[in-house]
């Protein structure tokens, strides 16, 4: 067996925490797993301020593959987290092997994650973010939120470790020099049982790209806590 590596990215609300159930299962396998956690979530949830942007959250992951040093990497973002790993693909292609949105956000060059959303779900979260979040971030959401049934066994580890997400996140702009991608062998795996209804012109745009190869799972969307078995069998299952 072939050794790979893996650097798994969180998305908004989430840490490197999140990623548990789904690296224990890899390394039990004899990979090497990292998973990073951005600024301002997480445990770097003292670093949060009005200043975050993509380009920002796209230095957390570079320095990471640079810092840990590695190479050939499989590099799987959620939701969220597919902003971390366009522009780590676009940066340092060099150090990538494959690029693997989980139920993750695809931007192109220039656009904001508001900008290709419903713009029914856009104005209930400029809505949150303006009242009880200040104007600085969306506040924490229910686990339900993300496709975790509320009786789930780790429903309540899910929300005790939920942080806000910077709101300026969202209005900050893709910095892409390349295509998304990049030219790397991508995948994206939609979460299917339900599917989360803010990335569906997200799912349309890659559905129609031949490049992509298109797996689904049968679960929520935040996969890796209610099937972390399935997620760990389709990343263990690319080249």
């Amino acid at each position: 067996m072939t050794n790979k590596r893996f650097v798994l990215v969180h998305g908004g609300f989430h840490g490197g925490w999140c990623w548990r159930d789904v690296a224990t299962a890899l390394r039990a396998e004899g990979h090497h797993v990292t998973t990073p956690t951005q600024t301002g979530l997480g445990e770097r949830k003292h670093l949060l301020s009005g200043g975050i942007s993509l380009a920002m959250l796209g230095d957390d992951l570079v320095n990471h593959l640079e810092a840990e040093e590695l190479d050939d990497v499989i590099l799987v973002g959620h939701s969220f987290g597919g902003c971390a790993i366009s522009i780590a693909a676009d940066r340092v292609p060099e150090r990538i092997r494959h690029v693997v949105y989980l139920d993750g956000l695809v931007l192109h060059r220039d656009q904001t994650a508001f900008s290709v959303m419903p713009p029914d779900i856009v104005a209930v979260r400029r809505a949150q973010i303006a009242g009880e979040g200040a104007g600085l971030v969306w506040p924490v959401v229910p686990v339900t939120a993300f496709g975790i049934p509320a009786d789930h066994p780790r429903a309540a580890w899910v929300a005790r470790h939920l942080t806000p997400h910077p709101a300026s996140t969202y209005d900050s702009p893709m910095p892409l020099r390349y295509s998304v991608g990049n030219g790397l062998p991508c995948t994206y795996i939609a979460c299917t049982a339900p599917e989360y209804p803010a990335l569906a012109p997200v799912r349309e745009w890659v559905r129609k790209h031949s490049g992509w190869r298109w797996k689904e799972l049968a679960t929520g969307h935040d996969a890796m806590v209610t099937d972390p078995e399935g997620v760990a069998a389709l990343l263990l299952a690319i080249e």
